[in-house]
C-alpha cells in the first residue's frame, strides 16, 4: 500500500474505533436496547479484508459485526439508529446490533447464530457464480465458529461445487469465555486443508497486511478456482458482550496483548515513518470522531419505528391467485409424483432463476421424483452431500441474491438437522432487514406414517414449522392440488414448506396445464355438506371422504375441508363452514396433542363460539413417537374407522 492507501485505511478504521467506543459508551447509559458485542481491536481485519472489495460483492457478517458492515459502506447513521431501534436504521429498528444488514451494499447481516453465516455464505456464492460477473462473498466469523457443524458442511460443500467465497475467520483467541485452545484440539488451517481448500494466515492486527493478503485471496476466487480460508489473527478488547468483565483473562496480560497489538497504533506508527506529518494524522482523526459525532445526533433526533407497523414485514407481499376451475376429466390422468415431477420441469422452463438442490436429486431422489429433470435442465439440477444445515442455506443466501431455490430436505424428520436456518434465517430476515430482504426459497420435503418406517421416519411435524412466523406451511392432498400449490410456492416472495405425503405418490388424479396456480392460504371444500364440518388436510383428507361415505348411509350429511395451506391459515373458510353445521371434527396424521387440529378449535370455541352446538373433537395418532410393528402402527396412527367415531360422537350431542 502506499501511504494514500495506508491513510484511507487509517481513517475507515479510526471510524470503526470510534463508533464501537461511542456504542459502548452509550449502551453503559441505556441508549442502546438488547445485546451489543463490539469489534474494538479488530478494525484491521474488517477494512483490510474489505479494501479491494466489489460494491456488488457480498458479505456475511457475525454478532460482533459493526466493523463489516461499516468498512463495507454503511453509514454510520444508519448503523447507530440501527442500533437505538430506530425507523431511520438500516433495518428500520427490527435487526439491532446482531442482525445489521442493507443487501443494496451487498451486505447480507450480521447473524446472532454462531456459524450460521457460513452456509448462507455458500449460496450466496452460488449465486454469484450464476451472474458469471466476476462477484465474490466474503463470509466473516469467529474462531469459535469452527466448532459448528456450519463449518464444515459449508465448507465441504463451498469446495466441492468451487464457489466464489472467502471464508475469513477472525480469529482473536476467545470463544465466548473460553480460550481457544481450549476449544480447538487442531489448528483452523487444517481444518480447511481437509477439504482440499487453500488457506491463508494474515497478520489481523496490520491493516497492510490484510489488505495486501485479501487482494491475491479475491483475485484468486475471481478466477473461479474455488473458494480460500483466511485465518486472521488478531486481538479482543472488550468481552464477548459489552458488560463482560472478562474475569477468565488475567489483566496484567491481556493489557500487554492489547497494547503490543492495537492496529490503529501500529498503522499510526508506520504513516509517521513514511513521512505523514501529525497534523495530518490529527485532522483524519478530527474527522473521525465527527463522523461519529454526527451519527450520534442523527440517531438521538431519528424516530422510533411507529407502534401500529409492529407487525409490518413479517410476509412479502403475495399476488392474487383466484381459485381456478378444477382440471376437467378431459384432462390426461397420473400418478401425484409425475405431477410433482412436472410442476418442477415447468417450473424450471418458464424461469432460469429457479434451480432444485438436494441430496440425490440429479440421479431422481430417494422416490424418483425428479429423475430426468438434471438432463433436461443442465447446472440447474444439482446433487449435494448430505448436508441438510448446508442446504437450507444455499437455499437462503441463493434466495437472498436473487435466485429461487427449490431445495429438498430428504425426510421431515431430518427437519431437527437443519432447523436453525429456516427458523432463525430464512423466516426472520424479512422483519430483521424492515423489508428490504425476500427470501423466495421453497423447502420440498415428504412425511407420511403407515409403512413401518419406525419412530424416525414416521412423523407429522407440520406443528413445529407453522408455530414459526414467517414461514409458510402447504400440505396438498392430490396431484392437481400439489401441482397449482408448488407453482404458486416457487413464484411466492417468502419461504415455503412444501410437504408431500409419500403415500399419495402413487394416487392418481388429472394433471392441470402450465397455467393452473393455486391461493396460498385458502382451503378448499371438497365435499359439501350441512351436518358436521370435518377439517382434515394432506392424507387425511382421502381419510375424511371415506368416512363421509360411510356416515351418509347413516344419514349424517358430512363436509370436507382440505386446508391445503397450514400457514396462512384460512379462518375465513373453516368458520363460514361451522356457522352451517354447528358442528366439528379435525382430523390430523400428527399426534393430537399440541397439534394443528388444536389451533383450529381454539378458533371454533373462540371467534365460533356461537355457532358450537357440540364438543370440537380432534383425530390424530396417539401421544407417542410411531411404533415399527404393524399392528402397534395401526393402533398408534387414525384412520377412516376413527374420523366415523368422532362424527358420530359429535352427532349424539
Amino acid at each position: 500500500m502506499d501511504s494514500d492507501e495506508l491513510l484511507h485505511a487509517y481513517g475507515r478504521m479510526l471510524v470503526i474505533r470510534h463508533m464501537e467506543e461511542r456504542i459502548a459508551a452509550l449502551y453503559a447509559k441505556d441508549a442502546i436496547p438488547g445485546f451489543v458485542h463490539t469489534s474494538i481491536g479488530q478494525e484491521a481485519c474488517a477494512v483490510g479484508a474489505l479494501l479491494h472489495a466489489r460494491i456488488d460483492d457480498v458479505i456475511t457478517s457475525t454478532h460482533r459485526g459493526h466493523g463489516h458492515v461499516l468498512a463495507k459502506g454503511l453509514e454510520p447513521r444508519r448503523v447507530l439508529a440501527e442500533l437505538m431501534g430506530k425507523e431511520a436504521g438500516a433495518c428500520r429498528g427490527r435487526g439491532g446490533s446482531m442482525h445489521v444488514a442493507d443487501p443494496s451494499l451487498g451486505i447480507f447481516g450480521a447473524n446472532g447464530i454462531v456459524g450460521a453465516g457460513l452456509p448462507i455464505a455458500v449460496g450466496a456464492a452460488h449465486a454469484q457464480r450464476a451472474k458469471g460477473a466476476g462477484d465474490v462473498v466474503v463470509c466473516f466469523f469467529g474462531d469459535g465458529a469452527v466448532a459448528t457443524g456450519a463449518f464444515h458442511e459449508a465448507l465441504n460443500l463451498a469446495a466441492l461445487w468451487r464457489l466464489p467465497v472467502v471464508f475469513f475467520c477472525e480469529n482473536n483467541g476467545f470463544s465466548e469465555f473460553s480460550r481457544a485452545e481450549d476449544q480447538h484440539p487442531v489448528p483452523i488451517a487444517q481444518r480447511a486443508l481437509a477439504y482440499g481448500m487453500p488457506t491463508v494466515t494474515l497478520d489481523g492486527n496490520d491493516v497492510e497486511a490484510v489488505s495486501d493478503g485479501m487482494r491475491g485471496v479475491l483475485d484468486h476466487v475471481r478466477l473461479g478456482v474455488g473458494p480460500v480460508l483466511v485465518e486472521a489473527s488478531t486481538v479482543r478488547v472488550h468481552g464477548h458482550y459489552e458488560g463482560d468483565q472478562q474475569r477468565y483473562r488475567d489483566p496484567v496480560t491481556m493489557a500487554a496483548e492489547i497494547a503490543a497489538a492495537d492496529p490503529l497504533t501500529v498503522t499510526r506508527s508506520r504513516l509517521l515513518d513514511r513521512g505523514v506529518s501529525e497534523d495530518k494524522l490529527v485532522t483524519i482523526e478530527q474527522q473521525s470522531v465527527a463522523t461519529v459525532d454526527d451519527a450520534e445526533e442523527f440517531a438521538r433526533a431519528s424516530a422510533a419505528p411507529p407502534v401500529e407497523s409492529a407487525l409490518d414485514f413479517v410476509y412479502a407481499p403475495r399476488r392474487d391467485v383466484p381459485e381456478p376451475p378444477r382440471p376437467g376429466v378431459d384432462r390426461p390422468v397420473a400418478s401425484q409424483s409425475k405431477i410433482i415431477r412436472q410442476a418442477l420441469g415447468d417450473a424450471l422452463e418458464a424461469d432460469p432463476a429457479v434451480f432444485l438442490a438436494g441430496i440425490d436429486v440429479a440421479g431422481g431422489n430417494v422416490f424418483g421424483l425428479t429423475r430426468g429433470l438434471a438432463e433436461s435442465y443442465p447446472g440447474r439440477v444439482l446433487d449435494t452431500p448430505i448436508s441438510e444445515t448446508a442446504i437450507m442455506g444455499l437455499g437462503v443466501g441463493s434466495a437472498m441474491a436473487g435466485l429461487r431455490p427449490v431445495v429438498e430436505l430428504m425426510y421431515l424428520d431430518f427437519l431437527g438437522v437443519c432447523l436453525d436456518q429456516l427458523m432463525n434465517q430464512a423466516a426472520k430476515l424479512r422483519l430483521m432487514t424492515g423489508g428490504a430482504v425476500t427470501v423466495p426459497m421453497v423447502v420440498r420435503t415428504q412425511f407420511g406414517s403407515g409403512r413401518s418406517s419406525g419412530s424416525q421416519h414416521s412423523q407429522s411435524l407440520e406443528a413445529i414449522l407453522a408455530h414459526i412466523p414467517g414461514l409458510t406451511v402447504v400440505m396438498p392432498s392430490s396431484g392437481a392440488d400439489a401441482y397449482g400449490l408448488l407453482r404458486s410456492a416457487i413464484e411466492d416472495d417468502n419461504p415455503v414448506v412444501f410437504i408431500e405425503h409419500r403415500l399419495l405418490y402413487e394416487k392418481k388424479s388429472p394433471v392441470p396445464d402450465k397455467s393452473y396456480r393455486l391461493p396460498i392460504g385458502k382451503a378448499h371444500i371438497v365435499r359439501s355438506g350441512t351436518d358436521v364440518t370435518l377439517v382434515a388436510w394432506s392424507r387425511m383428507v382421502t381419510h375424511a371422504l371415506a368416512a363421509a361415505e360411510t356416515l351418509r348411509s347413516e344419514g349424517v350429511d358430512v363436509e370436507v375441508i382440505d386446508l391445503r395451506t397450514i400457514v396462512p391459515l384460512d379462518r375465513e373458510t373453516i368458520l363460514d363452514s361451522f356457522a352451517r353445521t354447528n358442528r366439528m371434527v379435525i382430523a390430523q396424521e400428527a399426534v393430537t396433542d399440541f397439534g394443528v387440529g388444536a389451533e383450529i378449535a381454539a378458533m371454533a370455541v373462540g371467534p365460533g363460539f356461537w355457532s358450537l352446538d357440540a364438543p370440537v373433537v380432534r383425530v390424530g395418532a396417539s401421544y407417542s413417537p410411531a411404533p415399527y410393528a404393524p399392528v402397534l402402527e395401526r393402533e398408534w396412527e387414525a384412520g377412516p374407522e376413527e374420523i366415523v367415531a368422532a362424527v358420530r360422537e359429535v352427532m349424539a350431542c
